[in-house]
């Protein structure tokens, strides 16, 4: 299971770093309609730029905490729990703008890995 937990906390992290890093000026298929990029998909969900920076921020520092979690535990275990958070949040906002279900499905993802990983290093 630390394994499986061990290999979670390196996709997760490598997720967030490509989408929020390498690909948020470019279009994907699971921004909503109207968006090819983050900012223009924090706007088709309604909110203010300062919330698409305190997310990217948190999501980055939370990544990189899970990366350090690999060798800390506590570490992973706050930083996958929070990141949980922000990715019912993502499933939330998909679900808000009417989003096809297939759009939510990357956050859907990263939420199961993240809860994984914090219950595995709550046992």
């Amino acid at each position: 299971m630390m394994a499986f937990a061990s290999i979670c906390q390196v996709v997760i992290a490598a997720v967030i770093f490509n989408v929020w890093i390498l690909r948020r000026n470019r279009p994907t298929p699971y921004r909503p309609d109207g968006a090819g990029t983050l900012k223009e998909e924090f706007a088709v969900y309604g909110f203010p730029d300062w919330v698409r920076i305190g997310v990217g921020t948190s999501k980055l520092l939370l990544a990189s905490l899970m990366v350090i979690g690999l060798f800390v535990s506590p570490v992973a275990r706050v930083s996958s729990g929070l990141l949980a958070l922000l990715m019912l949040a993502a499933i939330a906002a998909h679900i808000k703008v009417g989003d096809p279900l297939i759009k939510a499905i990357p956050a859907l993802f990263m939420a199961a890995m993240c809860t994984f990983v914090f219950l595995t290093y709550s046992s």
